[in-house]
């Protein structure tokens, strides 16, 4: 039975990599997608981490389709949380050196993350209450002496594009140089210089930390941030910058040590690493990982040749087994910060930031599918 299971599995990936995809027919799943997701979740909700990974995917929408009913969707929840993250008044009382979702955790980039999206609104309406809390927290940030703030690597993604956001809406480059420090700290507890890739945060450092079968034991979502994280930094810091290359030799390292990980189905599994720790299907790393990947080759960080194999694998697990016929976006693991033995992931598996993840990797394949016609 094991064997029959595995040849039709081969089977249809050989026959998903073999679908031609046309720009209306992401589009179309794009639409579906988040048609699925608006029509059946309120946006009247918090500011934490989960509901604006969402948004981070759904700006992207807005920029590819023009689509004002989802624009409306996020201007109506960064209204309901007044252009704010955590909101406790007094700087004195900020707090970010552990876990906390109490509203004086104003420094916790899981607080943060939400200031990507009112920056991207200010734009498309410039009013200053969009980016007041923006610019009072992360100002704080910037000109404060700690440097221990990403301790996790989620923070890479939740935090890093807003120091490059503020880059740009205040061309202070004070705001890199945070961002370099910042993650300099990350790299000295997180970063694994043997193989590229994060570890979740210090608790799951190798050999501390091992998978039952006493291998490393690599995140597949946590991964996913930070490579998703480190897309959006080079796409908003300038070329000219000092530090850049860092940035991009980093890029292209993690890049490719996620590339030689995936799985014949075109996912990655939660332990990336050790596929028997998590079997199955996963959905939130690995659309964060095709978008990562994705948005390297249109920009010309990676080798098209070398890296649209894995890229296209992840885009067909993507469209045809991790989105359902209804719109849903299955198979995401729930929020929590390591591969569990024994987790069951199903097609109803569904979740705020797994729909933001998937809607970025649509987005920048439109994008790639489009350069890819002008060359025709």
């Amino acid at each position: 039975m094991k064997i029959i299971m595995l040849i039709a599995c081969l089977l249809c990936s050989t026959s998903l990599q073999a679908k031609k995809w046309r720009v209306n027919e992401v589009k179309d799943l794009i639409r579906k997608t988040n048609t699925y997701w608006q029509a059946n979740n309120p946006a009247e909700v918090r500011s934490f981490w989960d509901n604006a990974a969402y948004h981070t995917g759904n700006m992207e929408v807005y920029k590819l389709l023009q689509d004002q009913k989802m624009l409306d969707y996020s201007i109506r929840w960064a209204e309901h949380n007044q252009w704010k993250g955590a909101t406790e008044a007094d700087p004195a009382k900020w707090k970010y050196k552990n876990y906390g979702e109490g509203q004086d955790y104003v420094l916790f980039g899981d607080w943060q993350i939400c200031f990507q999206t009112y920056i991207d609104l200010f734009y498309l309406g410039p009013e200053e209450k969009k980016i007041y809390r923006a610019i009072e927290v992360m100002n704080y940030e910037a000109d404060s002496e700690a440097h221990d703030y990403w301790w996790w690597a989620d923070a890479l993604y939740m935090v890093m594009p807003v120091m490059t956001k503020m880059y740009r809406l205040t061309g202070d480059v004070k705001y890199l140089n945070k961002l370099y420090e910042n993650l300099l700290y990350s790299d000295s507890i997180m970063l694994d210089k043997e193989t590229n890739l994060y570890f979740r945060d210090g608790k799951y450092v190798y050999p501390k930390h091992k998978t039952a079968n006493g291998k490393k034991d690599f995140w597949a979502r946590g991964d996913g941030w930070v490579l998703a994280g480190l897309a959006k930094v080079l796409d908003d810091m300038p070329e000219t910058y000092v530090r850049q290359p860092f940035f991009m030799e980093k890029y292209v390292k993690l890049a490719r040590a996620v590339k030689e990980l995936q799985q014949p189905e075109g996912h990655w599994t939660r332990s990336m690493m050790d596929p028997d720790q998590a079997p199955g299907y996963e959905t939130s790393g690995t659309a964060f990982f095709c978008y990562g990947l994705l948005w390297g080759v249109n920009h010309g960080y990676l080798p098209k040749k070398e890296f649209m194999p894995t890229i296209q694998s992840a885009w067909n697990y993507l469209a045809t087994i991790a989105l359902q016929d209804d719109g849903k976006v299955g198979y995401v693991q729930p929020i929590g910060e390591r591969a569990i033995p024994g987790q069951t992931v199903d097609a109803n598996s569904q979740a705020n930031f797994g729909v933001g993840a998937f809607l970025l990797a649509a987005c920048e394949y439109v994008r790639y599918l489009k350069q890819k016609q002008l060359h025709w």
